[in-house]
């Protein structure tokens, strides 16, 4: 059994994969914590699952968030007894990376990338949907194009309540309709269908880039929330990143033991 942790700018999501495949996830805020402290949240939250730290071969993480990468490597030693593999330079990946400098590219969409390929015959179009809208290309021949990222439905919906004086802070939630008819509604609406909207014109973008159909896989927190919305089709696939790293683990396998 592996354990797996996923960290963005909001939420650090841990989980237990066995056999491949995601059998418990647990999610916590990103704020700032020990790594002692992580490790009992983490560990409490799987116990709580019925899982069992002591049945950990390893540990597999990806972290955008610099200043979180030494915490989450000593919780991650702390619950396993083992040193976890942290995506990222110098990891063997499978990727055939095109963008201009791979250095940059996040190690979540990495991990999601990895997960997409190994399940899905290419090209694949990816919509990550957290803090921001990262969407993302892999081609005909399994090579990660590159892509576009946009400010989150949440970020923007925050933005606007905090730079416009007479707009409110308001929930992320989809309107009756499009077309909104009090200041409340027309927010909602531009937060959710505007966002749906974005990924779907990308999404032709792409295609016409591509020269060909691609298919459409969303993940993310809030992909729930937009891709109903979408005009694509589009798979929901809130395990992907998580998977992505259990296959990374398993082509770097073994981590040192402590």
């Amino acid at each position: 059994m592996l354990l797996a942790i996923d960290a963005g700018n909001t939420s650090i999501t841990a989980g237990c994969i066995r056999d491949g495949e995601l059998i418990c996830r647990a999610q916590f805020s990103a704020e700032r914590r020990t790594a002692d402290e992580l490790a009992v949240l983490i560990e409490q939250a799987l116990r709580m699952r019925g899982m069992d730290p002591a049945g950990f071969e390893g540990a597999a993480m990806s972290c955008v968030v610099p200043p979180l990468v030494e915490v989450l490597r000593g919780a991650a030693m702390l619950i396993t007894g083992h040193y976890p593999l942290v995506v990222g330079a110098g990891v063997k990946t499978g990727l055939n990376i095109g963008i201009d400098d791979p250095s940059t590219l996040g190690a979540d969409l990495v991990a999601s990338a990895v997960a997409a390929i190994n399940d899905r015959v290419p090209p694949v179009i990816i919509a990550d949907l957290g803090t921001a809208t990262t969407i993302f290309v892999i081609d005909q021949n399994s090579r990660l194009l590159g892509g576009a990222i946009l400010p989150g439905a949440a970020v923007s919906l925050e933005a606007l309540a905090g730079t416009a004086s007479l707009l409110p802070s308001i929930p992320l939630e989809a309107p009756k309709k499009c077309i909104g008819t009090n200041t409340n509604d027309c927010m909602k609406s531009g937060a959710i269908f505007g966002t749906a909207s974005a990924i779907d014109g990308m999404i032709d973008r792409f295609e016409q880039e591509l020269g060909t159909r691609a298919q459409c896989v969303a993940t993310g927190y809030l992909a729930r929330r937009i891709v109903p919305h979408c005009r694509h089709e589009m798979e929901i696939d809130e395990d992907l990143t998580m998977r992505g790293l259990g296959i990374i683990w398993e082509r770097n396998r073994r981590p040192k033991k402590r």
